[in-house]
């Protein structure tokens, strides 16, 4: 059994700039382009042992997110997962069929910060602030590359919330 957190992340072409050091009275210079193509990364992180599972698709809607179920089901099969989600209203069960190793949780409403994907989600996009990627098979590669770069101790400290791991780890 394992504990997991689950959001969709949208990632594009569209330059996002950040902040960064420069020496006083230099401004950064930033290629920046203006397209709106886009793909999401769908991502469930476990807090508890750094475990991860990240879908990479074009979209959002039920269909896609049933779909990004049933392949995380079949990802360590024997396992079940209890998956925390959020009120998205495409992450609406009643017409949906979750896996049998998967129970879904959901958070309260307009509550984003009970949600550690949250962070996950911030770690790879400041590192993606100020980058230009020319084609969407690049974004993807660079996202490809950060999140199998990402080791299970570090998306432990970033998710990891004593109230969770105490939580999980004394119903065991």
């Amino acid at each position: 059994m394992n504990l997991y957190f689950q959001d969709e992340s949208r990632f594009g072409l569209m330059t996002h700039l950040g902040k960064c050091l420069t020496a006083k009275g230099v401004k950064p210079i930033v290629n920046f382009q203006h397209k709106f193509k886009t793909t999401y990364l769908y991502g469930s992180y476990s807090p508890i042992n750094g475990d991860n599972f990240v879908w990479e698709i074009n979209g959002v809607d039920t269909a896609i997110f049933e779909a990004y179920l049933k392949q995380f089901s079949k990802y360590k099969p024997k396992e079940y997962k209890i998956v925390v989600i959020d009120n998205a209203g495409f992450h609406s069960t009643k017409n949906i069929t979750v896996p049998d190793n998967i129970f879904l949780l959901r958070i309260p409403p307009y509550a984003p910060e009970l949600n550690p994907c949250e962070q996950v989600w911030q770690y790879i996009k400041n590192r993606y602030k100020n980058q230009r990627f020319e084609t969407m098979e690049s974004l993807k590669k660079w996202l490809h590359n950060s999140v199998n770069n990402m080791s299970n101790d570090l998306i432990k400290s970033i998710t990891s919330n004593y109230h969770y791991t105490n939580a999980f780890n004394t119903t065991l």
